[in-house]
């Protein structure tokens, strides 16, 4: 995972006010992860990670996520198992020599 993924995937499990994420980073991160993220009605969209579905809206007259937004997408990542402890636990094993 890049810096910046791992910057932002912090930034949603980590902080608090939730501020200043635009939704192009959140559909960056979520195709890294390998998420199927399609467009549904209106400002949604379905994604599925993991086997776990679920919709998540496009902020309205603006890019940047809302608390709100950003605590939907903790949320549904944290049912599709990604955590900030685990991609810390697989980003040491991938820095470990072999």
């Amino acid at each position: 995972m890049s810096h910046k993924h791992a910057s932002l995937l912090r930034s949603i499990f980590q902080d608090s006010r939730g501020g200043n994420i635009h939704w192009r980073e959140v559909e960056s991160l979520l195709n890294h992860l390998g998420a199927s993220v399609e467009p549904a009605h209106g400002a949604s969209f379905k994604v599925t990670l993991n086997g776990v579905t679920d919709l998540l809206h496009h902020p309205h007259h603006s890019s940047v996520c809302t608390r709100d937004h950003i605590k939907h997408l903790r949320e549904f990542l944290s049912h599709a198992g990604v955590s900030l402890s685990s991609y810390e636990a697989q980003k040491k094993n991938d820095s470990q020599p072999r």
